[in-house]
């Protein structure tokens, strides 16, 4: 079930569903995605992750706190989508 390419996967939805105007090479695996350190992503961006994940990736993200914490970097939403799908 592990795709091996997820991580660029997840990283060319959010360039392009984001119209990020970086590319996905430029990401780092560990970038904060929100706040000024990192890609600087907002609430409505957040919301479009939400909608692209589970419209790419069949997962669904249930509440803020669940956001935040699998949303933090492209790490973390490798990781989560991969749990929700063993979860499945």
């Amino acid at each position: 079930m592990s795709d091996p390419n997820l991580r660029e996967t997840i990283k060319a939805m959010m360039v392009e569903n984001l119209m990020l105007k970086v590319s996905k090479e430029e990401i780092r695996d560990d970038m904060p995605l929100f706040g000024p350190d990192g890609l600087g992503l907002d609430s409505i961006d957040a919301l479009e992750l939400v909608v692209s994940m589970e419209k790419n990736f069949g997962v669904t993200v249930p509440n803020s706190e669940t956001a935040r914490e699998a949303l933090a970097t492209v790490n973390s939403i490798h990781d989560y989508i991969l749990s929700q799908r063993a979860a499945a």
